[in-house]
């Protein structure tokens, strides 16, 4: 699984990446996480509040910091 964090390096970006590798590492998942901070990359995938969440080249959520059982929910269903 690959998993982008998309943020500029604001708080919210970053719990955003502290929650999701938390819940990679809680479920187990074989997971490549990665931090995109370039603005130039992240507009590229259309969003337009970060942070943002990218599984396996799919935004699946942005503009928001999710509960960590949100977190994990959309993970599983992105296996």
């Amino acid at each position: 699984m690959e998993i982008k964090i998309l943020g500029t390096g604001c708080p919210k970006c970053k719990t955003l990446e502290k929650s999701t590798r938390d819940a990679v590492a809680e479920l187990g998942i074989d997971a490549d996480i990665s931090k995109v901070e370039d603005i130039m990359k992240i507009m590229t995938f259309g969003i337009l509040h970060t942070p943002g969440l990218v599984i396996n080249g799919k935004v699946v959520l942005s503009g928001r910091v999710p509960s960590q059982a949100e977190i994990r929910e959309i993970l599983q269903k992105n296996l």
